[in-house]
């Protein structure tokens, strides 16, 4: 856990209430999250505000949200293995609450919370700036920043004047309170086929479109290479 995270906590208490979910009692990670928010926040719009130095107000706040919104601290949740060491009550462990978005963001928040608590200011900032570094790199340019995938895609598209994507609704599974789409995105020009994994239908096309975006990039560079 210490090398994944990349701090060895002092007091391992807080790691403990850090990871535990209010479904499983007190003292839980709430309060931490609260906490952890703001800091995630700061962190996060210091080091946009350093690595664009000419880039306005904006452009900075899209940004911004795009890198600490739910989806994006659930999968640094899912990078550092979070999920597998949650501490959850017996409803959120068989629902499959160990791999969802909300919880799995909330624990983030407050693990960043519990590393700030157990040091100080900017050791917590050394050790979880470089959990958004690889979102950061892969942000789009400035002007760019805030579109969703599938606007993005459609944009590609159309200036090309080339046919829209087909999204299908592959499969709906799980319990009414834990759905998982699966969704498939098909493009004609160029001859691509996608499918993504979500929440929702929209989460889960939005993915797909992601991932045809990666296509196209991938394709244009072989085509320079």
């Amino acid at each position: 856990m210490a090398r994944a995270i990349g701090h060895s906590f002092r007091d391992s208490a807080l790691l403990e209430q850090a990871l535990r979910h209010r479904s499983a009692g007190a003292p839980h990670n709430e309060r931490l999250e609260f906490l952890g928010d703001s800091l995630v926040n700061l962190f996060v719009a210091e080091a946009l505000y350093t690595r664009w130095p000419k880039v306005d107000e904006g452009a900075l706040t899209r940004a911004r949200a795009e890198l600490v919104r739910e989806s994006s601290l659930a999968q640094i949740a899912r990078d550092l293995d979070l999920g597998a060491k949650l501490t959850l009550g017996p409803g959120e462990m068989k629902s499959g609450g160990q791999r969802r978005d909300s919880i799995l963001a909330d624990a983030v928040e407050a693990l960043v919370a519990a590393i700030y608590l157990d040091t100080d200011f900017d050791t917590c900032r050394a050790v979880v700036l470089p959990w958004f570094e690889d979102a950061m790199a892969a942000l789009p340019p400035p002007n760019k920043v805030g579109k969703d995938a599938k606007t993005r895609l459609q944009e590609w598209l159309q200036g090309r004047q080339r046919p829209l994507p087909v999204y299908a609704l592959l499969s709906e599974e799980g319990e009414e309170h834990a759905r998982v789409f699966r969704v498939s995105c098909t493009l004609t020009q160029p001859d691509i086929v996608t499918e993504g994994e979500g929440t929702s239908r929209r989460a889960a096309e939005q993915v797909a479109a992601e991932a045809a975006l990666a296509r196209i990039d991938a394709l244009q560079g072989e085509r320079k290479g």
